[in-house]
């Protein structure tokens, strides 16, 4: 085959397959993970089961496509929010309050626990603590972080704390979680 045709049927390939992600991502939205179905994803997508079926074996499998997506998105934000201007405190404190921000819209359940397990959840923890121990490293040989604990420590210290975002009610109290993390974070005078 041509390499257009190849590069035209790859191109909607892509597209169908983000168009199906697409449509869960609004059935998560309005039921929850558990409500999906193969049906539900077909008629929202706009396509026939037997198209959907091509591209994903089951449901947990659109789940697990449509999770992995989430993850990238989230990381990608993560990283912006890092590479914007300011001190490592600072650019810390924002990574830190956005990753707080993603911990709360968690979605809770069985599911979830599935969908929070694999080798996509083990490479995006190891770079979100990366993320968060370069920017403590950087703080901390600036004199705006407590130099006598490991980065790394530090930086799952963070991580693990601020997952307590996912049973918070409200964003004042998200917040003072946030604050408390931080405030582990400062040297002791």
């Amino acid at each position: 085959m041509p390499k257009l045709w190849n590069e035209t049927i790859d191109a909607h390939r892509h597209a169908v397959r983000e168009a199906i992600l697409d449509a869960t991502a609004q059935l998560v939205e309005a039921g929850g993970l558990r409500s999906v179905t193969m049906s539900q994803v077909a008629e929202r997508t706009g396509i026939g089961r037997a198209t959907l079926y091509k591209y994903f074996s089951d449901v947990d499998a659109v789940l697990l496509a449509w999770h992995e997506r989430q993850i990238t998105g989230h990381l990608q934000h993560l990283a912006e929010v890092r590479d914007r201007a300011g001190t490592a405190s600072e650019r810390l404190e924002a990574v830190l309050r956005s990753y707080a921000a993603i911990a709360r819209q968690r979605h809770g359940g069985e599911l979830a626990a599935v969908l929070h397990q694999g080798e996509h959840i083990t490479h995006a923890e190891r770079h979100l603590t990366g993320i968060v121990e370069d920017l403590i490293a950087e703080g901390a040989q600036a004199g705006d972080l407590r130099p006598d604990v490991p980065p790394a420590e530090l930086a799952h210290y963070c991580l693990h704390a601020l997952t307590a975002a996912a049973g918070l009610t409200s964003q004042a109290a998200v917040t003072r979680l946030v604050n408390v993390t931080l405030g582990g974070l400062r040297p002791i005078p």
